[in-house]
């Protein structure tokens, strides 16, 4: 009997990891279903992103697929800043506990934060954006 109570935490723990388990489960495939329409495509635990033609759209990865989206045209961005924490002041827009974002300083002052978790890839989304900017800005306008 003492035996069987002393695994009773054991079997809690089992059944909540099985729980988490399943909750990420169900919001990467619901990310799957959202990034469809998307030539390029990210996700992690602080944002889903996606790149289609002009258009930049992220939001907060969720069950029911990503919430509270922003979307923002590359044509409309003056530059893609890195932001590290170990290199600058947080801000309020960073979730707590992202070590990385991409600003994008738009026309006006005004800038997006787009959070990331791994450092190589934003550096690599950075690049991208900075790539499809100019490119954008090289093509001459009817």
């Amino acid at each position: 009997m003492e035996r069987g109570l002393l695994w009773l935490p054991l079997l809690g723990v089992f059944v909540w990891l099985a729980g988490a388990g399943w909750h990420e489960y169900q919001k990467l495939e619901a990310y799957k279903r959202w990034a469809t329409e998307f030539e390029r495509t990210k996700y992690d635990i602080y944002a889903a992103l996606g790149q289609v033609d002009d258009r930049l759209v992220w939001g907060q990865p969720t069950r029911q697929g990503p919430t509270q989206l922003q979307a923002v045209a590359l044509s409309a961005i003056n530059g893609v800043r890195l932001w590290q924490a170990a290199s600058a002041a947080a801000s309020t827009e960073v979730p707590k506990g992202c070590k990385v974002a991409l600003v994008l300083d738009l026309a006006g002052g005004d800038c997006r934060w787009i959070p990331f978790t791994d450092d190589e890839l934003a550096i690599a989304w950075q690049k991208q954006l900075q790539t499809l900017r100019e490119s954008l800005q090289s093509t001459p306008q009817p």
